[in-house]
């Protein structure tokens, strides 16, 4: 999602949660558009975070590949933005985007609409931070208010929300404190470079509490395999999250041409990884970030393979 294209313009995406505005777009190349490549049966085409031009004037078409626009997932907060932090404080947001896909959830009955996702900071950054996981905990419940208060009036039909768990390697805190602990938030300086899994996994448990006990959304995690692992353990007891939603951004491509047909890339052996315990057979495996995200940058944007069957 964010450990890519930070450019000013990118940066400056600051409006509000839930706009429905739907501007025409220029089309894309009449030679990529005839492509209509197929995400297969039960499945939809959508982008996430930073915008892309969507074709057509409703229904809407994904960008290059042609098929129906099936969804948008948008940040809805930072913990760095909440805290006031002068560096990773971006909201990648789009509501022209978000206006899109929820144009054709409603009046298309196509793909699953807008849906968000909270950028997490990890007990590291916390500013209360004490090692326990109680403080832990609290540090994950306020996070998820700040997310239902972000979405509060808004037209957001996915039910998910999702907790944003990485380590975009950018300021200030490379880790976004799920292994290290700061001086302060927004500092920059390590004073402990250890977190325990168990701290972290208080911290998680937390948010998917206060979301589920303080509104009628679902949880889910966006992270991959290699990042889970790092943060909670490999096979521990808190890496284990075999009933949560799962949004995997491992493996990936830069080239749109390979685009997914159900859970593999075409024409290949990739297929999507999920974390925790978890397949994509698991029914909790609900969305895949193939290409643009994580480093795969292909000029275009943030591709995803939504499962919406899974949804229904």
């Amino acid at each position: 999602m964010v450990t890519k294209m930070l450019s000013a313009g990118l940066l400056a995406t600051t409006a509000a949660v839930g706009s429905l505005a739907v501007p025409a777009v220029a089309a894309t190349s009449a030679s990529a558009a005839s492509a209509a490549a197929s995400p297969g049966s039960g499945f939809a085409y959508g982008t996430d975070s930073w915008p892309v031009t969507v074709t057509g004037t409703g229904p809407y078409k994904e960008p290059v590949l042609g098929s129906g626009y099936g969804g948008y997932m948008g940040m809805a907060g930072n913990w760095a933005r909440k805290l006031g932090c002068k560096t990773g404080n971006m909201l990648a947001w789009t509501p022209v985007n978000a206006g899109q896909a929820n144009a054709n959830f409603r009046t298309y009955h196509v793909g699953v609409g807008t849906g968000v996702y909270w950028y997490m900071g990890g007990p590291g950054v916390d500013p209360h931070y004490n090692g326990t996981a109680a403080e832990a905990a609290q540090w994950g419940k306020v996070q998820a208010s700040w997310a239902l208060a972000a979405i509060k009036g808004k037209y957001i039909p996915y039910p998910v929300i999702w907790a944003d768990i990485e380590l975009p390697g950018i300021k200030p805190a490379l880790d976004n404190g799920w292994n290290s602990v700061y001086t302060s938030p927004c500092s920059g300086t390590v004073k402990q470079a250890y977190v325990p899994a168990s701290v972290d996994r208080a911290e998680f448990n937390g948010f998917a509490a206060y979301i589920t006990s303080h509104s009628s959304r679902k949880v889910g995690v966006y992270s991959a395999a290699s990042i889970w692992n790092t943060i909670f353990g490999t096979g521990s007891k808190y890496g284990s999250i075999p009933n949560t939603y799962e949004w995997t951004y491992l493996p990936a491509t830069r080239s749109l041409s390979a685009a997914p047909n159900g859970w593999c890339l075409r024409g290949t052996s990739t297929c999507a990884q999920f974390f925790g315990g978890q397949s994509s057979s698991s029914k909790y495996a609900l969305m895949w970030q193939w290409s643009g995200g994580g480093g795969f940058t292909n000029g275009v944007g943030d591709f995803d393979q939504i499962n919406t069957a899974r949804m229904k």
